[in-house]
Protein backbone atom coordinates (compact mmCIF):
# COMPACT_ATOMS: atom_id res chain seq x y z
CA UNK A 1 0.00 0.00 0.00
CA UNK A 2 1.57 3.48 -0.73
CA UNK A 3 2.33 5.73 2.18
CA UNK A 4 -0.30 8.76 1.67
CA UNK A 5 2.13 12.21 2.35
CA UNK A 6 -0.19 14.77 4.08
CA UNK A 7 0.84 18.58 4.00
CA UNK A 8 1.24 20.28 7.54
CA UNK A 9 -2.09 21.64 7.64
CA UNK A 10 -3.82 18.52 6.63
CA UNK A 11 -2.36 16.85 9.22
CA UNK A 12 -3.39 19.40 11.77
CA UNK A 13 -7.12 19.40 10.25
CA UNK A 14 -7.01 15.61 10.20
CA UNK A 15 -5.59 15.39 13.94
CA UNK A 16 -8.12 17.19 14.94
CA UNK A 17 -11.05 15.31 13.50
CA UNK A 18 -9.65 12.20 14.80
CA UNK A 19 -9.52 13.40 18.15
CA UNK A 20 -13.16 14.24 18.83
CA UNK A 21 -15.76 11.15 19.41
CA UNK A 22 -17.44 12.04 15.83
CA UNK A 23 -14.58 12.56 13.95
CA UNK A 24 -15.85 15.82 12.62
CA UNK A 25 -13.97 17.69 10.61
CA UNK A 26 -15.90 20.95 11.85
CA UNK A 27 -14.66 23.05 13.56
CA UNK A 28 -11.44 23.29 11.96
CA UNK A 29 -9.17 24.70 14.91
CA UNK A 30 -6.16 25.40 12.08
CA UNK A 31 -5.84 29.07 11.53
CA UNK A 32 -6.62 29.53 7.62
CA UNK A 33 -7.52 32.50 5.53
CA UNK A 34 -9.76 32.46 2.66
CA UNK A 35 -10.37 29.18 0.66
CA UNK A 36 -8.00 27.49 2.01
CA UNK A 37 -9.84 25.75 4.39
CA UNK A 38 -11.89 24.38 1.15
CA UNK A 39 -9.28 23.32 -0.60
CA UNK A 40 -7.47 21.32 1.54
CA UNK A 41 -10.87 19.95 2.63
CA UNK A 42 -11.26 19.12 -1.06
CA UNK A 43 -7.81 17.58 -1.19
CA UNK A 44 -8.83 15.52 1.39
CA UNK A 45 -11.77 13.96 0.07
CA UNK A 46 -9.44 13.24 -2.91
CA UNK A 47 -7.62 10.98 -0.95
CA UNK A 48 -10.43 9.47 0.71
CA UNK A 49 -9.45 10.52 4.39
CA UNK A 50 -12.35 12.23 5.13
CA UNK A 51 -16.31 11.78 3.93
CA UNK A 52 -19.11 13.60 3.22
CA UNK A 53 -22.59 12.79 5.87
CA UNK A 54 -25.54 14.42 6.96
CA UNK A 55 -25.36 17.38 8.69
CA UNK A 56 -27.15 17.87 11.84
CA UNK A 57 -25.86 20.81 13.55
CA UNK A 58 -26.05 23.69 11.07
CA UNK A 59 -22.88 25.45 12.64
CA UNK A 60 -20.90 22.41 10.96
CA UNK A 61 -22.32 22.56 7.26
CA UNK A 62 -19.41 21.85 4.30
CA UNK A 63 -21.87 22.49 1.42
CA UNK A 64 -25.84 21.99 0.79
CA UNK A 65 -27.09 19.01 -1.83
CA UNK A 66 -30.37 19.50 -3.29
CA UNK A 67 -31.10 15.55 -3.03
CA UNK A 68 -29.58 15.22 0.44
CA UNK A 69 -29.64 18.62 2.13
CA UNK A 70 -26.95 20.08 4.64
CA UNK A 71 -23.61 18.19 4.22
CA UNK A 72 -20.50 18.18 6.56
CA UNK A 73 -17.32 16.06 6.81
CA UNK A 74 -16.01 13.61 9.19
CA UNK A 75 -12.46 11.90 9.12
CA UNK A 76 -12.52 8.09 7.75
CA UNK A 77 -10.87 5.13 9.37
CA UNK A 78 -8.63 5.66 6.52
CA UNK A 79 -7.76 8.90 8.10
CA UNK A 80 -7.04 7.14 11.39
CA UNK A 81 -4.20 4.70 9.96
CA UNK A 82 -2.85 7.32 7.96
CA UNK A 83 -2.02 9.46 11.12
CA UNK A 84 -0.82 6.16 12.81
CA UNK A 85 -3.70 5.63 15.08
CA UNK A 86 -4.47 1.75 15.90
CA UNK A 87 -7.69 0.31 16.69
CA UNK A 88 -6.66 0.48 20.24
CA UNK A 89 -6.66 3.89 20.34
CA UNK A 90 -9.82 4.63 18.34
CA UNK A 91 -11.72 2.93 21.19
CA UNK A 92 -9.75 5.33 23.73
CA UNK A 93 -11.92 7.86 25.17
CA UNK A 94 -11.11 11.02 23.62
CA UNK A 95 -9.21 12.66 26.65
CA UNK A 96 -6.86 9.46 26.26
CA UNK A 97 -7.09 8.90 22.70
CA UNK A 98 -3.14 9.21 21.25
CA UNK A 99 -2.35 11.68 18.19
CA UNK A 100 0.82 10.81 16.08
CA UNK A 101 2.82 13.73 15.97
CA UNK A 102 2.74 15.52 12.38
CA UNK A 103 4.88 14.47 9.89
CA UNK A 104 6.71 17.08 8.02
CA UNK A 105 9.06 16.06 5.42
CA UNK A 106 13.03 15.65 6.22
CA UNK A 107 15.37 18.38 4.79
CA UNK A 108 13.63 21.46 4.21
CA UNK A 109 14.90 24.66 5.43
CA UNK A 110 11.33 24.98 7.22
CA UNK A 111 12.20 21.58 9.23
CA UNK A 112 15.98 22.68 9.60
CA UNK A 113 14.27 26.34 11.24
CA UNK A 114 12.07 23.70 14.09
CA UNK A 115 14.97 22.21 14.53
CA UNK A 116 17.23 25.32 15.20
CA UNK A 117 14.11 27.07 17.43
CA UNK A 118 13.74 23.60 19.66
CA UNK A 119 17.25 23.85 20.64
CA UNK A 120 17.92 24.79 24.42
CA UNK A 121 19.20 28.18 23.57
CA UNK A 122 16.98 28.81 20.30
CA UNK A 123 17.79 31.21 17.65
CA UNK A 124 17.98 34.70 16.47
CA UNK A 125 17.18 36.24 13.60
CA UNK A 126 20.95 36.46 12.62
CA UNK A 127 21.50 33.15 13.05
CA UNK A 128 18.59 31.75 11.05
CA UNK A 129 19.63 34.28 7.99
CA UNK A 130 22.99 32.72 7.97
CA UNK A 131 22.11 29.01 8.63
CA UNK A 132 19.08 28.55 5.81
CA UNK A 133 20.69 31.89 3.76
CA UNK A 134 17.36 33.66 3.61
CA UNK A 135 16.99 37.44 4.16
CA UNK A 136 15.81 38.69 7.56
CA UNK A 137 12.41 39.68 6.56
CA UNK A 138 12.11 36.28 5.15
CA UNK A 139 12.75 34.70 8.62
CA UNK A 140 10.78 36.49 10.61
CA UNK A 141 7.93 35.94 7.69
CA UNK A 142 8.66 32.14 8.39
CA UNK A 143 8.35 32.42 12.27
CA UNK A 144 5.09 34.45 12.25
CA UNK A 145 3.53 32.60 9.34
CA UNK A 146 4.36 29.48 8.51
CA UNK A 147 4.94 28.36 12.05
CA UNK A 148 2.42 30.32 14.42
CA UNK A 149 -0.41 30.45 12.13
CA UNK A 150 -0.22 27.67 9.42
CA UNK A 151 1.25 25.00 12.00
CA UNK A 152 0.20 26.72 15.18
CA UNK A 153 3.42 26.23 17.16
CA UNK A 154 3.99 28.80 19.96
CA UNK A 155 7.24 30.74 19.75
CA UNK A 156 8.37 32.97 22.41
CA UNK A 157 11.07 35.24 22.57
CA UNK A 158 13.41 37.06 24.94
CA UNK A 159 16.03 39.67 24.68
CA UNK A 160 19.49 37.96 25.83
CA UNK A 161 22.14 40.30 26.62
CA UNK A 162 24.99 39.55 24.11
CA UNK A 163 22.80 37.92 21.20
CA UNK A 164 19.28 40.07 20.71
CA UNK A 165 16.33 38.75 20.76
CA UNK A 166 16.48 34.74 20.67
CA UNK A 167 13.52 32.84 19.84
CA UNK A 168 12.32 29.27 20.97
CA UNK A 169 9.54 26.72 20.43
CA UNK A 170 7.64 25.42 23.63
Amino acid sequence: MTQIQLTDTQAVILSAACARDDGAIFPVTAKLKGGAVGNVCKSLLKLRLIEEIPATDLNTVWRHDEARGPITLRATPLAQRTLGITEADATKKPSETVIAPIQRRKGTKQDALIEMLRTPGGATIEEIVAELHWQAHTARGALSGALKKKLGLTITSEKVNGRGRVYRII
